[in-house]
C-alpha cells in the first residue's frame, strides 16, 4: 500500500509519465531483453518491430493508474492482459524482472527529473498491480486446473491431422501426448501454444477454430509471409509433430441471453467465429454469419459454415463477401461490407455484434454498426496480436 506521500508523488507526476509513457515502454524492451535474454522468447518480435506492443502496454499501466482506486474496475481493465498471461504461463517471478527494468527505463527517459521519492512512490504502484496481476492470474491456472482435463503449465500435444483450409490458411488437429481428456474452453478463446525451433523456444496465442470436445483442440493458421511460427507450422508441422499448449483464455465468449448474434470476420478472423456460431445456435439463438475474403481461392470453411445452415436453416443465415470477382465463385456479395449491407442484415432486436480481422476492417465495421444505432456495449472486438483502440 502506497503512503499519503507517495500517493501525493504519484498524482503530481503522473500526467508527466503519462506523456513520456510510449517513450518508456519503448526503451523497456530493450532493456528486458538485453538484461534477461531468456523472457525474449514470450514476446512476438513483429509486435515490437511494428511498436503494438510497446503501445498495448503503455496504455495497460495508464489505464491502472486512472483506475487503481476502484479496485473492481481496475480488475476489469486488466482482464486481456491476464488472458494473455495465463496463455503464456507468467509466473509471479517474472515480475522483479519486468519492475527492474520498467524503472530503469523511466529513469532513463526521464533522467534527473526522477528523485528517489519519485522512483519509489512509482516503484509502490508497480508492486501494487504486479500483486494484483499475481492474484488474478494465479486464480485463473486453478480454477482450469481443477476442470475434468485441466493441467497447469505447458501440456504435450502432437499434431493429429492437417487439413488445408483454403490456399493461406491449414488447420492442425491437436491431441494430447497422455491419451487423457482436455478441459472444455469457452467458444470464442485463443489458447497458448510453445514451439521449440531451431532449438529456441517461442511463444504464440492461436484462437481454437473448432467447438470444445474433450479430446482434441484445433487450430487453424494462416500462412504469413515471413511469420516465423506461422511459416513453420505450415512447412514442418505434419502428423506427429510435437508441441505444448498453455490454457485457453480470452474474453471475447458468448454473452448470456437469447438476443440474436451477428458474427463478422474477414479473412483469418473467421477462425474463433467457428466456435461461437455453434453455441449460439445450439442454444437456440438465431446468428447472421458474415465473412469477407479477397476472392474464392483465400475462403476457409465454407464448407462447415453451409453444414451448420443445413442444420439450422430457420435460425443461421451465411452471407459470403468477396472483394474482387474469381472465376465461377458467386458469393452473395461482391466488394467490402458497407452500411448498405448491413442496415439490410441487422436483425431488427438488439443484435450482439462480434467483430474479427484485420484493423481496418474492424474499424470499418464498427464505425458502420455505430452509424446504424448498435451501442457500443454490443459491439465487441479481439485483436490477433496486442490490444489497441479500434478508432485511435
Amino acid at each position: 500500500m502506497l503512503t499519503p506521500q507517495q500517493e501525493q508523488l504519484v498524482a503530481a507526476t503522473a500526467p508527466v509519465v503519462a506523456e513520456h509513457l510510449d517513450a518508456i515502454t519503448q526503451r523497456f524492451y530493450p532493456v528486458l531483453f538485453e538484461r534477461y535474454p531468456q523472457v525474449k522468447a514470450l514476446f512476438n518480435a513483429a509486435h515490437q518491430t511494428s511498436g503494438g506492443q510497446p503501445r498495448a502496454l503503455a496504455a495497460a499501466v495508464l489505464r491502472y493508474v486512472q483506475l487503481r482506486g476502484d479496485r473492481e474496475q481496475a480488475k476489469a481493465a486488466l482482464a486481456l492482459v491476464v488472458d494473455k498471461h495465463v496463455s503464456l504461463n507468467i509466473r509471479p517471478d517474472h515480475y522483479p524482472l519486468v519492475g527492474e527494468c520498467l524503472m530503469a527505463a523511466i529513469g532513463e527517459v526521464l533522467g534527473e527529473a526522477v528523485t528517489a521519492e519519485i522512483a519509489g512512490a512509482w516503484q509502490a504502484v508497480y508492486e501494487e498491480l504486479a500483486g494484483l496481476l499475481i492474484e488474478l492470474e494465479a486464480a485463473r491456472y486453478e480454477q482450469f486446473a481443477a476442470l475434468p482435463g485441466g493441467w497447469r503449465g505447458a501440456r504435450g500435444f502432437h499434431v493429429a491431422a492437417t487439413r488445408q483450409e483454403s490456399a493461406e490458411i491449414r488447420s492442425f488437429v491437436l491431441a494430447p501426448d497422455d491419451g487423457q481428456p482436455v478441459a472444455d474452453f469457452a467458444p470464442g478463446q485463443f489458447i497458448g501454444v510453445k514451439l521449440l525451433i531451431d532449438g529456441e523456444p517461442v511463444f504464440r496465442h492461436y484462437s481454437l477454430s473448432a467447438a470444445p470436445n474433450g479430446r482434441t483442440y484445433r487450430l487453424s493458421i494462416k500462412r504469413e509471409p515471413g511469420g516465423r511460427v506461422s511459416e513453420y507450422f505450415h512447412a514442418r508441422m505434419s502428423e506427429g509433430a510435437r508441441l505444448e499448449l498453455l490454457p485457453p483464455a480470452g474474453e471475447l465468449t458468448l454473452a448470456e441471453g437469447a438476443s440474436p448474434v451477428v458474427l463478422l470476420s474477414a479473412g483469418v478472423g473467421q477462425t474463433p467465429m467457428l466456435s461461437l456460431a455453434a453455441q449460439a445456435l445450439a442454444a437456440g439463438r438465431s446468428v447472421t454469419y458474415v465473412h469477407a475474403a479477397r476472392s474464392a481461392d483465400v475462403h476457409a470453411f465454407g464448407d462447415e459454415v453451409a453444414a451448420l445452415a443445413e442444420r439450422y436453416p430457420q435460425r443461421l443465415r451465411s452471407v459470403v463477401c468477396y472483394e474482387q470477382a474469381d472465376g465461377d465463385a458467386a458469393p452473395d456479395h461482391l466488394g467490402r461490407i458497407d452500411r448498405e449491407l448491413l442496415a439490410r442484415l441487422l436483425p431488427e432486436d438488439e443484435p450482439l455484434c462480434y467483430l474479427v480481422g484485420p484493423q481496418g476492417f474492424m474499424h470499418c465495421v464498427d464505425t458502420q454498426l455505430e452509424a446504424l444505432g448498435v451501442p457500443a456495449e454490443r459491439r465487441r472486438f479481439e485483436h490477433f496480436g496486442p490490444s489497441r483502440p479500434l478508432h485511435a
